[in-house]
């Protein structure tokens, strides 16, 4: 199992490539599924959660192939599926693999996905996957912690999402572009994800009006084909690399991001004296503020400040002077990385969702150990600012989602060394 080991207190500077978005890639693989022409995708962030996907397409007899390694595309033909299923033995590491459900049912009338399993943040439960795709007509059983989902053919319906989700939307959306007539989605997800999987769709001839609003229309058609499209980037990267260059007074140049999609986290950012500006296309400079000051955050749904980013700005807080509150919304066990950042001297008080930390802290290096994704990239930003050398276990977790952050992070002048541990 490997380690990170941080020796803290260096300034980053220089140019960062941000990867394509892991959470936009996901979904698009999926819809891979839906036509058994070639789907070409580009901008592919290597990733562990990408490659579990793409061994998810391979077991059910996807040619899944990449004109380079790592593979940075993929070209994916599902000219036929015999395993219309998502096994546990793969779920059980990726969520996002629920994903093939829609898609499955929807071209070939039947699909079994294992339930995900527990996941450290908090439930997040597909019970209003099984609700849509019912009103579109399937056929569900949840039995032996799997869903199957049969339909002669999917058709057209109204369904509101009781609560905002964003795999949900996505595995609808990408069941409705098959279905007979009409399907209208009410309060769908707003996050980038959701136009550019609707994108891609348009591009394999789907009929899709409404992506990026609360409500989406899909006009159902008979088949899709081929199509090419590049992943956009990756917001969460990028802001992980905003906060990186503010909290440890350095100056970054972010290429390859999407400044549109960081609207929340800029602004705030600013609020706590960090200079932001754009600069050329898809570029961002970070300049660190002479002193940081506190701001209170609610994570929100897009376009809100999002959750994925908490740990993140939590780790900036504890440099900030003054007191800062964050109040977590959107999951209730988000808060994980607070004892371990408390375990490296940050002043961090949690009651409920809510979290008060007051800053600056002088950190000092510790061992510490990642729960989730998040909480991982929070602790590393946490360890850049730390004095002596803090060793973070499990960064597993941070290789789902951040495409050789340790790499990138040493580029611009980190010191952070990957160790793998003997068995």
């Amino acid at each position: 199992m490997d380690r990170f080991k941080i020796q803290g207190g260096r300034r980053l500077e220089g140019e960062v490539r941000i990867s394509g978005a892991k959470n936009a890639a996901l979904p698009a693989m999926a819809a891979s599924l839906l036509t058994a022409e070639a789907v070409h995708l580009k901008n592919i962030p290597h990733v562990r959660d990408i490659i579990t996907m793409a061994k998810l397409l391979a077991h059910m007899r996807c040619k899944v192939e990449s004109p380079d390694i790592p593979p940075s595309e993929f070209v994916i033909r599902a000219e036929s599926v015999s395993h219309a299923e998502a096994p546990y033995e793969l779920v059980k590491t990726m969520r996002a693999s629920v994903l093939t459900l829609g898609p499955l049912v929807a071209r070939f009338g039947y699909a079994r996905v294992s339930l995900p399993g527990g996941c450290s943040i908090g439930a997040r439960p597909i019970d209003m996957h099984i609700q849509a795709l019912e009103k579109l007509g399937a056929t569900i059983s949840v039995d032996h912690g799997y869903v199957e989902a049969r339909a002669t053919r999917l058709h057209g319906a109204v369904f509101r999402f009781p609560k905002i989700t964003v795999t949900g939307t996505e595995n609808i959306l990408t069941a409705a572009v098959l279905a007979e007539g009409e399907t209208v989605l009410e309060n769908c997800a707003l996050e980038p994800e959701i136009p550019d999987l609707a994108a891609l769709l348009v591009k394999m001839g789907a009929k899709i009006e409404g992506a990026g609003t609360p409500t989406i229309r899909v006009q159902g058609v008979d088949r899709l084909h081929a199509a090419t499209h590049t992943i956009i980037p990756d917001r969460i990267e990028a802001g992980t690399f905003l906060v990186a260059g503010a909290i440890t007074g350095g100056e970054l140049l972010l290429k390859h991001c999407e400044p549109q999609h960081l609207t929340a986290v800029i602004e705030k950012l600013k609020e706590c004296g960090v200079e932001i500006k754009c600069e050329g296309k898809g570029g961002l400079r970070v300049r660190a503020a002479k002193k940081l000051v506190a701001a209170d955050v609610n994570t929100e749904e897009y376009p809100g400040f999002a959750t994925d980013m908490q740990a993140q700005f939590m780790a900036l807080a504890t440099q900030a002077h003054g007191i800062s509150h964050i109040r977590e919304t959107i999951f209730e066990n988000r808060y994980l990385h607070a004892s371990e950042m408390v375990r490296m001297g940050a002043n961090i008080l949690v009651d409920g969702n809510t979290a008060v930390i007051t800053g600056p802290a002088q950190l000092s290096g510790a061992p510490v150990t990642a729960s989730d994704l998040r909480a991982s990239a929070g602790l590393v930003l946490a360890a850049l600012v730390a004095s002596n050398t803090t060793w973070i276990d499990r960064v597993y977790h941070i290789d789902r989602g951040y495409e050789q952050i340790e790499l990138k992070l040493t580029a611009l002048g980190a010191s952070i060394e990957r160790v793998t541990q003997q068995s």
